[in-house]
């Protein structure tokens, strides 16, 4: 029964790359990104902002972050404005989840607890690389010109905890999405 149970996670887990980061439709975005993809991201930023906070453990953040989303594959992702009228009990959910995986779970729902309770320093670090995340989708955004992703970065830019998150975000404001691109075609001639 244990593998079983560890099946039908996984499964479920999959549930994440159908559901859809409903905030980003209140700007309009009519085909906004996955929570799968965003969590992607988000542990890549993990990482990279971990090492440049010298955590001991990258990876343990990344580990966090790619479970922090998890309990969206039952409730769906539920935007800021219907969190004001709806109780979630997103950390019910996230124990029943895990509850049936033994000692594998007990671990999971741990690295889930961190992020939500940002009771740790791999916590801290995973919150904020969620955030940065956002706010690089919401600058690029605001480039194509949906104004109200504005609203986004400053929010976020109120929420982040380590220096190098708010160097990296005053850095991001600057910057403009396809630059990273630019220079790299390569034109037969």
């Amino acid at each position: 029964m244990k593998n079983k149970n560890i099946i039908n996670f996984i499964f479920e887990l999959k549930q994440l790359s159908r559901i859809k980061h409903e905030g980003w439709r209140m700007i309009g975005i009519k085909s906004p990104e996955s929570v799968a993809d965003h969590s992607l991201r988000s542990a890549q930023i993990g990482f990279i902002l971990a090492k440049l906070e010298k955590y001991e453990n990258p990876c343990e953040v990344c580990s966090i972050i790619v479970f922090h989303d998890m309990a969206e594959s039952r409730i769906g992702d539920i935007h800021r404005v219907a969190n004001r009228y709806i109780e979630v009990e997103e950390e019910k959910v996230a124990k029943e989840q895990t509850e049936k995986l033994d000692e594998i779970g007990k671990e999971i729902f741990e690295m889930w607890k961190q992020v939500e309770d940002r009771s740790t320093v791999a916590g801290i670090i995973a919150r904020d690389a969620n955030w940065l995340d956002m706010a690089f989708t919401a600058k690029a955004y605001m480039e194509i010109g949906y104004k109200y992703a504005k609203d986004w970065m400053n929010n976020i830019e109120k929420s982040l905890k380590t220096e190098t998150a708010k160097e990296l975000f005053d850095e991001l404001k600057k910057s403009d999405s396809n630059e990273w691109w630019q220079g790299l075609k390569k034109m037969k001639r």
